[in-house]
């Protein structure tokens, strides 16, 4: 009796390890959603956005160029050609190309320029956080699929070995070593597994497609993950687990949310002084060329082009603004620059907390995590003794159908514990590897 259910729990396992062909690997899952996700395409195009805000700062030295053209016509009383006034219409045609150079704004433009250039880096690193993000989503959902896998594999496992005693029962009934009642009883603990399995094939499809939504894929038909064994998990002894401190050191040198928040804490120094840019006179140089034509009714006129000719002007100038008093804005704005600059300081310092408390959360996940799979895998070798013990008792008449039942439920639950409790600790042990920079695989 025990060999079959040793050679029939053992063709389950197979089976279930087998399906892995085409299957995607976690760093497929990752690659997939980080390159089709719609929240981090959302940031890729903040980042060109930025890009194209900081070639604008650049260009903004070059020197202007525009063209303008005018058509006029006056009724009534006006002034002639002769510069007098009298009630007559006139007609005036001009044109005119210039340009203006900035030489001094009080520095604005080259710390708009950096102030830009920290923007985009703020952006990109926006955009390696929503990549973390997605990619930390990806692996839960991941090993959520696998605890899923887990659950089925213990449902399948149930329902063969239920439907082994119940011909072994029915088999007995017909010799009269069984009773009815015995009979129905484990028919009813099959449809129970039955069921169950039915129950756990949902919750395995469910997070089938909580992973194909985050990959953006559009239907979860088709779609699997490829199964890891249980063997292949980094075992207790060869993962040294590090203190929160040790994390956080390396974590705030490398995770792109602190990133993001110094370079915008030294974009807030530039916007201070592009505000103090007002206290200081403004030089530009603006040249230009243009001619007109003028036309009076009743009066003889130059034709256009002679006019055009003889009007031609050129004109090259320097203007220069001196700032004396512009009702306390530029003070305060120099002002208000200041405060979001210590705004920004206490966003760091939140940002850096935000931080230090996750990865407290996930040391103490891992802690647990390791208890736990201790506990399990305590809880799984006792049950294998006690469903082996109670095999026997049963083969000889010693144990019942229910006592049976009962211990093999707990033996294939305290298996698929321990399982899980690999899972759930290499998951946790992966992500605290992730917070010191590394890649997120199992």
């Amino acid at each position: 009796m025990r060999r079959i259910l040793t050679f029939a729990l053992l063709a389950l396992f197979l089976s279930a390890d087998a399906q892995t062909d085409g299957a995607w690997t976690l760093r497929q899952c990752i690659e997939h959603a980080v390159k089709n996700n719609i929240t981090v395409k959302q940031y890729a195009v903040r980042t060109d956005q930025q890009e194209i805000e900081l070639n604008t700062a650049k260009n903004s030295r070059l020197p202007d160029l525009s063209a303008s053209a005018s058509q006029n016509w006056s009724f009534g009383r006006g002034l002639t050609a002769a510069n007098t006034y009298t009630d007559t219409n006139t007609s005036s045609t001009s044109f005119s190309l210039g340009t203006n150079v900035p030489l001094f704004t009080g520095m604005s433009i080259p710390n708009t320029i950096e102030l830009n250039k920290l923007n985009l880096e703020a952006a990109t690193a926006d955009l390696e956080k929503a990549k973390d993000d997605i990619k930390v989503q990806v692996a839960q959902a991941y090993v959520q699929i696998l605890y899923a896998m887990e659950l089925c594999d213990v449902a399948r496992r149930q329902i063969t070995i239920d439907s082994m005693h119940v011909y072994r029962l029915q088999e007995m009934y017909a010799t009269g070593k069984a009773s009815g009642v015995e009979v129905a009883q484990q028919e009813a603990t099959l449809a129970q597994s039955k069921l169950t399995a039915t129950q756990a094939e949902n919750d395995y499809r469910m997070a089938l497609l909580a992973l194909s939504q985050l990959l953006e894929l559009p239907s979860p038909e088709g779609f699997g993950i490829q199964r890891i064994s249980a063997d292949d998990i980094k075992v207790l002894k060869e993962y040294v687990l590090p203190l929160p401190d040790e994390v956080y050191n390396e974590a705030v040198f490398v995770k792109p949310q602190i990133k993001a928040e110094e370079f915008r804490l030294k974009g807030t120094e530039k916007n201070i002084l592009i505000a103090k840019s007002a206290l200081y006179p403004k030089l530009s140089f603006a040249a230009g060329l243009g001619s007109n034509y003028y036309k009076t009714s009743g009066y003889e006129a130059a034709s256009f082009g002679r006019q055009m000719k003889n009007n031609f002007s050129q004109y090259l100038g320097f203007n220069l603004t001196v700032p004396i008093f512009n009702r306390m804005a530029t003070r305060n704005s120099i002002r208000s620059a200041r405060l979001n600059q210590q705004q920004q300081k206490l966003q760091l310092d939140n940002v850096r907390k935000e931080l230090y408390k996750e990865i407290q959360q996930a040391y103490y996940n891992a802690v647990a995590a390791r208890a736990k799979y201790e506990s399990c895998k305590v809880a799984a070798g006792s049950n294998k003794e006690a469903f082996d013990l109670m095999s026997a008792k049963y083969e000889y008449g010693k144990a019942n159908i229910t006592e049976f039942n009962e211990s093999k439920n707990n033996w294939l639950k305290a298996e698929s514990d321990l399982v899980r409790a690999k899972y759930e600790y290499m998951y946790q042990t992966s992500l605290m590897d992730f917070y010191r920079g590394r890649e997120l695989t199992f």
